[in-house]
């Protein structure tokens, strides 16, 4: 029997830029400059949707300028918004285990969201699934195609929801255009382009070019916008990497030796349907971008089928914005609109960084009552482990072309797919 909808108690892992927009050198420079997480939860608690919060992260002694910058840029900006949260660690401790301590303290049902280092991901997103907890994991869900085996496994052995926050899936224009692309016929040909600029290196220092690569970082994004075009419809069988390199580990950024300034992944598609059609796909990252381009996140990408095609440009939306100081800039209100309703209360709920969320808590609380199960996303075309797994496999197998320099293969071994 269905239960009524009850509110979520949700725990956040990570502090960084995309939950509080808070970062180690202040308030974040980016588009994301209150943050996207912290101020998604915030707002669904008022809505009645979300409970208590928690925040987690590895220094304790963040927390007093953090619940200071959320004080001054979200309580005082916008009407009835709560910001409290209770924190892991203590203001006094560093422990970069401390989400153990978080998460016990939860109970099976509630949900936890992962913001952390690309490398930390599984170890997280497993504790949590382990645990009975409900789990929105950002991209890319995990660094080994293994490990997002692993996790599609447990969390169909715990019951639980597992999604990874793909949030360009809910960008109105890619969601257009995964439908068009359907009346095009077979695949042929695509191209991804997707930038930050240089600054990001001093944003990602503590983790850049050690725990992760700019391709898991920001072709994570294009690659499995591409898989969801190509989902039941094609599938990647051969991948090749390369890399241009000198500019982070130069002067002033100083990354470590192994740091790439920007990565192309080549892939091979084979049509499910179709034996003669082959298709390719070129996915392109890069975080050494130009500084004053006008935008945060540079973005586009070219689609061709066998009766037609599709050009998205992300970055620019006809909309722009010249300050005598500081020049031209394009904005993206679509992602997350931060200036406040009429009324004076956060006016965002339509941003696609937001819908990603509340899709996730929706999910749990339904499959909490007993409305559905979570395999039941699967069909939906929303980001789940289970849909998102070619996208893991793709960046995996980019990192190894890398790293052993030679063409990797991507395969169906029964259900599971293996690199080779």
């Amino acid at each position: 029997m269905a239960e009524e909808l009850k509110k979520l108690n949700v725990l956040m892992c990570g502090t960084g830029e995309y939950t509080t927009g808070w970062t180690g050198s202040g308030a974040s420079k980016s588009d994301k400059k209150i943050g996207v997480v912290g101020l998604t939860l915030f707002d669904l608690r008022r809505l009645g949707k979300v409970d208590k919060l928690g925040m987690v992260g590895v220094n304790g002694g963040k927390f007093p300028a953090i619940r200071q910058h959320l004080q001054e840029n979200i309580a005082e900006v916008y009407k009835d918004l709560d910001i409290s949260f209770d924190a892991f660690p203590e203001e006094t401790k560093v422990d970069a285990e401390a989400y153990k301590a978080a998460i016990d303290a939860l109970k099976p049902g509630d949900a936890v969201i992962i913001f952390t280092p690309d490398s930390t991901h599984y170890p997280i997103a497993r504790y949590a699934i382990e645990h009975g907890l409900h789990v929105l994991v950002t991209k890319p869900a995990t660094q080994l195609l293994s490990h997002h085996l692993d996790l599609i496994a447990l969390s169909k052995k715990h019951n639980v929801v597992c999604f990874v926050e793909h949030h360009k899936r809910y960008d109105p224009v890619y969601s257009d255009a995964k439908a068009r692309a359907a009346s095009l016929g077979e695949f042929n040909f695509f191209n991804a382009w997707m930038s930050q600029p240089k600054s990001q290196l001093e944003t990602f220092r503590a983790w850049a070019g050690k725990d992760s690569d700019i391709s898991y970082y920001l072709s994570s994004h294009h690659i499995d916008i591409c898989c969801w075009i190509l989902q039941d419809r094609a599938v990647p069988t051969r991948v090749v990497a390369s890399a241009a390199t000198g500019i982070a580990t130069s002067e002033p950024y100083n990354c470590v030796p192994q740091t790439e300034d920007t990565i192309t992944l080549l892939v091979d598609w084979q049509s499910i349907k179709s034996p003669k059609h082959k298709g390719t796909a070129v996915y392109t990252a890069s975080w050494t971008a130009p500084l004053k381009a006008g935008v945060h996140s540079a973005q586009h990408w070219y689609y061709m089928g066998e009766k037609g095609d599709i050009n998205v440009d992300q970055a620019h939306r006809g909309y722009d914005v010249t300050v005598d100081d500081t020049g031209k800039a394009w904005y993206n209100p679509f992602y997350m609109k931060y200036s406040p309703s009429e009324s004076g209360h956060f006016d965002g709920q339509r941003g696609y960084g937001y819908i990603s969320i509340e899709k996730f808590i929706d999910a749990a609380r339904s499959v909490n009552a007993g409305q559905a199960q979570p395999g039941d996303f699967d069909a939906h075309g929303l980001p789940t482990i289970s849909n998102t797994v070619l996208t893991t496999a793709i960046l995996n197998a980019g990192r190894i072309s890398l790293d052993e320099r030679r063409a990797v293969g991507i395969k169906q071994e029964g259900a599971q797919w293996v690199l080779e």
